[in-house]
């Protein structure tokens, strides 16, 4: 019989190989709050590599190039999530992924294609907003030019998907959404994370609520 160590070490090892975050992370089933007030990331996070950290009761990342940041919880196949988010780059780029699985990041700076939904305020230069499905760069994703991120300004995002829709506000404003007809689910699409590419970035008083 293994030891606990041992067995400790082949669950962690299963999970990593499986690509799809971990059998044991748990269904959001009640709203989950973080307004990450302390000093660490904490247990519920899963950082692949980049220089995430909590200044000032947010979390805070630049120069993250594809790296994301995961919650290591499941996120109902409907959800609301909310959070703050603000840059302080002229070129604003701010970054989260929804629905994806909970493992993956770029493996070379530049190339990653994405295992979820992508959300992209004030992208390429501040030019471009963008809901992505999984490939930033597809023919797909839906678009708008008319706003800009302002540094400095604090925003705040509700992502909201029900049934094939996912919607997008910003403000409480409506800002994006998209109609999947082929929507992303199982174990490979149901982590949220922050990502970044350069631009210096913050997060604060993420909730996520579960949707009948």
């Amino acid at each position: 019989m293994p030891s606990m160590n041992t067995a400790k070490a082949i669950s962690l090892a299963l999970c990593v190989a499986a690509l799809a975050g971990c059998p044991d992370d748990e269904t959001i089933k009640t709203p989950f709050v973080d307004k990450f007030d302390r000093v660490e990331l904490g247990s519920n996070w899963l950082n692949t590599g980049a220089n995430y950290k909590i200044v000032d009761g947010k979390i805070n990342v630049k120069g993250a190039y594809n790296h994301p940041l995961w919650l290591k919880k499941r996120l109902p196949r409907n959800a609301v999530i909310e959070l703050d988010v603000m840059s302080k780059s002229g070129v604003g780029d701010i970054k989260v992924e929804a629905w994806g699985d909970g493992q993956s990041y770029a493996t070379r700076k530049g190339a990653y294609l994405a295992t979820s939904y992508v959300f992209i305020f004030g992208g390429w230069g501040n030019r471009i907003s963008a809901l992505c499905r999984m490939d930033e760069h597809a023919n797909d994703r839906k678009t708008r030019s008319d706003l800009r991120v302002k540094p400095g300004q604090t925003y705040h995002w509700k992502i909201k998907r029900q049934g094939n829709k996912v919607e997008w506000f910003v403000d409480g404003k409506p800002f994006l959404a998209m109609d999947d007809k082929d929507p992303l689910t199982g174990n490979n699409h149901a982590y949220f994370g922050f990502n970044n590419w350069q631009s210096d970035l913050y997060f604060d008083n993420l909730k996520i609520t579960p949707l009948k």
